[in-house]
């Protein structure tokens, strides 16, 4: 999916997106608010740092069995993420990946300014924090000045593959990202070294057996050990110090991918003005709207008495959350409660059948 795909529910004008509704998070509760929010006509855009919908679901277990969802007595991460784009596509919401929002502004009109680190501008009547946790920022690895380097030669994700083309690449890690982009940008990097502290992965096995059958072809390089030192100028990598069971071999390369995993911050949400506890954004259980009006919090970021960090307990919060942000979206306009098992024009939405 394109990182910065946009549906036909919302309004680019100039370099502005516009739409109802602008949630920062695509995880299971984000993508289930969509489904929510559809059902009362609020178009959705979401915007999430990851290269994909799914969140910890589809970055840190996708296959991992979860047994709480109502009516599956067992479904993978992966599966359950599946299942709700399904459900919410048609609704045509948008997407915009690998973005962090870095900051907000609230307008004249009320409505909401938001701006992402790649300066993409959107602006919406309501914001929905689904951000689980907070945002997933890559772990640094513990390589001596890699800071100088980072967003020039160093970088934690892959937001264009043509950056990386023809140029001696080294990647360090040993799980699917690390195999994934290794085997992908195999095909248009000059050189590409792998690089993980011993043989054995966590990726998937296919993944693996391919990568060692292209070492085995010289179509790339394996080398067990780990990094712990970089040589160059201007931010511009020349090569890497591999600490290995033989020594330290120095290893050419002008791009660094390491893959050390994520972790979980708050990150630029922290300086909304938002009222904060221990981290945490605290919600009324009405609405489930922050301290700031026009903005609300679901799932594992917020906070109220009794919360409990479940997926279905964020179900609950996107169903009440949306019927508060319609009349922000349209105020003054009746709202009338329908099932969607009755409901002929909730069918039509939906494309189905009653």
């Amino acid at each position: 999916m394109d990182s910065s795909a946009r549906s036909s529910g919302e309004a680019p004008v100039g370099d502005v997106t516009r739409t109802d509704v602008l949630i920062v998070g695509a995880g299971p509760v984000g993508l289930f608010a969509v489904f929510e929010l559809g059902l009362l006509d609020l178009k959705c855009h979401l915007i999430d740092i990851l290269d994909r919908p799914g969140g910890q679901c589809a970055e840190l277990y996708p296959e991992k069995p979860i047994y709480d969802i109502p009516a599956w007595p067992i479904i993978s991460a992966q599966e359950l993420v599946d299942k709700l784009m399904e459900q919410i596509a048609p609704f045509k919401p948008g997407f915009t990946f690998n973005r962090m929002v870095s900051s907000l502004e609230k307008l004249e009109d009320g409505s909401f300014r938001v701006i992402t680190d790649e300066n993409e501008v959107f602006e919406a009547k309501v914001v929905v924090i689904a951000a689980g946790g907070g945002s997933f920022q890559p772990k640094r690895p513990p390589i001596p000045g890699i800071e100088a380097y980072e967003g020039e030669s160093v970088f934690y994700s892959v937001r264009r593959m043509e950056d990386f083309r023809d140029q001696d690449l080294l990647i360090v890690g040993g799980g699917d990202s690390a195999l994934d982009w290794t085997l992908n940008l195999q095909p248009i990097a000059k050189n590409v070294t792998l690089v993980h502290r011993r043989p054995e992965f966590r990726a998937a096995p296919d993944s693996v057996n391919k990568m060692f059958a292209m070492q085995e072809t010289g179509q790339l390089r394996f080398q067990v050990g780990q990094v712990t030192g970089l040589t160059g100028e201007g931010g511009k990598l020349q090569s890497a110090t591999v600490k290995s069971p033989d020594g330290d071999v120095e290893t050419p390369c002008t791009r660094l991918l390491p893959f050390f995993g994520l972790t979980m911050k708050l990150g630029p949400i922290a300086d909304w003005g938002l009222n904060l506890h221990e981290n945490v954004i605290p919600v009324d259980t009405e609405k489930f709207e922050t301290s700031v009006p026009g903005i609300f919090a679901i799932g594992d970021i917020n906070w109220y008495p009794g919360k409990l960090k479940l997926i279905l307990s964020g179900f609950h919060e996107a169903a009440l959350m949306a019927q508060a942000a319609k009349h922000y979206v349209a105020p003054g306009e009746r709202i009338i409660f329908q099932y969607t098992t009755s409901s002929t024009s909730l069918q039509k939405k939906l494309g189905v059948t009653g």
